[in-house]
């Protein structure tokens, strides 16, 4: 069968078709579209490889770079039957890293406090909370992740650039996938080595790793719990950060698993500890824990060879210690140690993380649109 597409918009990325012939795989090399004509692409799949009735899409590589209509909007699927011979289709836009966002469903953005006081420190941090675009609009409790670094998240005029996660979260609320509270804590600069790293490190004297965070469960969570409707359940807690953020998330998973059963890990400082030394603690209940891993090829210091043999030492924990490693590791052949990258990662381990691993675009396009219809009363 024959599919041919042509696209409204110069645009040099290559073009794949995906569908529920190939589980929704948004970049597969198999299903490559080759350049007919200008602004003109075309496949030939085998009929033996596609089901009676065919569901699809075009990407330009990945769900962040999928067709859209000329307003922005979500496309439902496209189909066609498998009796037919040839498919041509039209494409109107197409999205650039996620975008373009929609500010109708941007979070919530609150300032929990100027100066929150941390008893384990002796100090205080500015600590932030993104609530769904919604959130008042129900009466739904909710999964929280707690992320590091939280100059670096969402503000502007960052030194290093930011993740834009409030408006990575508008386009995973748009498609359905938003319903989840971000609590954001602000790094202590100066002290942001000292509380990332724990006592036995060897990068920084008089380490505070286990003070700090001891205060992220013991201090700010029941505080937030008791707030917002929050879940407040390991299943629907969830730490994160990159580098050092993601290093001292690992430690908070290990020592606390009952608090935290979903760890987003972008870009970790292993090198901090070589060994995997890490706290190896055994509990009288199993705890699972969902690890997102992701490293760029291009980030130096073995990143990728490290998260490979991290991957390995904890599931030989897994015999030893009563714990249950689900992995997810994503590398990114062009990645540097750049909050761009980690921007790119956020929305899609957000959905591994918190939804289904099998990520379906018809069933979150149902999903979004019966939440705007409940928003906005119809």
């Amino acid at each position: 069968m024959k599919f041919t597409m042509l696209s409204h918009e110069e645009d040099e990325r290559p073009v794949f078709i995906t569908g529920n012939f190939n589980k929704w795989n948004p970049k597969d090399s198999i299903y490559e579209l080759k350049p007919a004509e200008e602004n003109l692409y075309s496949i030939e799949i085998d009929a033996k490889k596609l089901p009676e009735k065919i569901e699809y899409k075009y990407t330009r590589g990945g769900w962040g770079n999928v067709e859209i209509d000329r307003f922005g909007n979500i496309t439902p699927n496209r189909k066609a039957l498998k009796s037919e011979t040839e498919k041509e289709d039209e494409v109107e836009r197409w999205r650039v890293n996620w975008g373009p966002f929609k500010e109708e469903f941007f979070p919530i953005v609150e300032i929990i406090s100027e100066k929150f006081f941390i008893p384990q420190l002796n100090r205080t941090r500015k600590i932030w909370a993104l609530l769904p675009y919604n959130y008042h609009q129900t009466t739904k409790d909710y999964p929280v992740l707690y992320l590091q670094d939280a100059q670096n998240l969402f503000n502007e005029g960052s030194a290093f650039g930011n993740w834009e996660i409030d408006k990575k979260m508008s386009i995973l609320a748009e498609y359905g996938r938003g319903d989840v509270i971000i609590i954001a804590i602000e790094n202590g600069s100066e002290d942001r080595i000292k509380e990332y790293v724990l006592d036995y490190n060897s990068i920084t004297e008089n380490a505070e790793g286990k003070k700090y965070i001891r205060f992220l469960a013991d201090t700010l969570k029941p505080y937030v719990d008791s707030v917002y409707r929050t879940k407040p359940e390991r299943e629907f807690t969830g730490i994160g950060g990159s580098s050092l953020g993601a290093l001292i998330s690992i430690y908070s998973g290990f020592l606390y698993p009952e608090v935290y059963s979903k760890l987003m890990i972008f870009s970790p400082s292993l090198w901090v500890n070589p060994e995997n030394n890490y706290p190896q603690m055994n509990f009288k209940n199993p705890y699972d824990i969902k690890v997102y891993l992701y490293g760029g090829e291009l980030e130096g210091s073995q990143m990728t060879e490290r998260m490979e043999l991290f991957e390995k030492t904890m599931e030989g924990w897994e015999s030893s210690h009563s714990l249950q490693f689900e992995f997810k590791i994503s590398t990114n052949d062009e990645g540097k140690h750049q909050e761009f990258y980690w921007s790119q990662e956020f929305p899609r381990a957000v959905e591994w993380l918190f939804y289904d691993t099998q990520e379906d675009p018809k069933e979150l396009a149902t999903k979004a649109q019966l939440i705007r219809n409940e928003t906005s009363g119809i």
